[in-house]
């Protein structure tokens, strides 16, 4: 499979690999030069809790969340 640079300096991957792997926009991915004209691509794994607060945010309505009570644990 061959692609090509883009003007940017961008390079995309194939749809087919994308499809195959599961890549979404915005993933991140590390280039490394192992030579001149070789070069390793690795997608990074996503950061923990990456996009928490974004979803925490969209709830569908004030009070989404609601407390629950609980017993102490202090006298255990």
């Amino acid at each position: 499979m061959t692609t090509k640079v883009s003007s940017k300096g961008r390079i995309m991957l194939p749809a087919m690999i994308r499809k195959q792997d599961g890549i979404k926009p915005g993933q991140r991915f590390e280039v490394e030069r192992i030579s001149r004209g070789e070069y390793r691509l690795a997608r990074q794994q996503p950061v923990r809790n990456e996009g928490l607060t974004d979803w925490l945010l969209a709830c569908p309505e004030k009070g989404y969340f609601v407390r629950i009570g609980s017993e102490s644990t202090d006298e255990v």
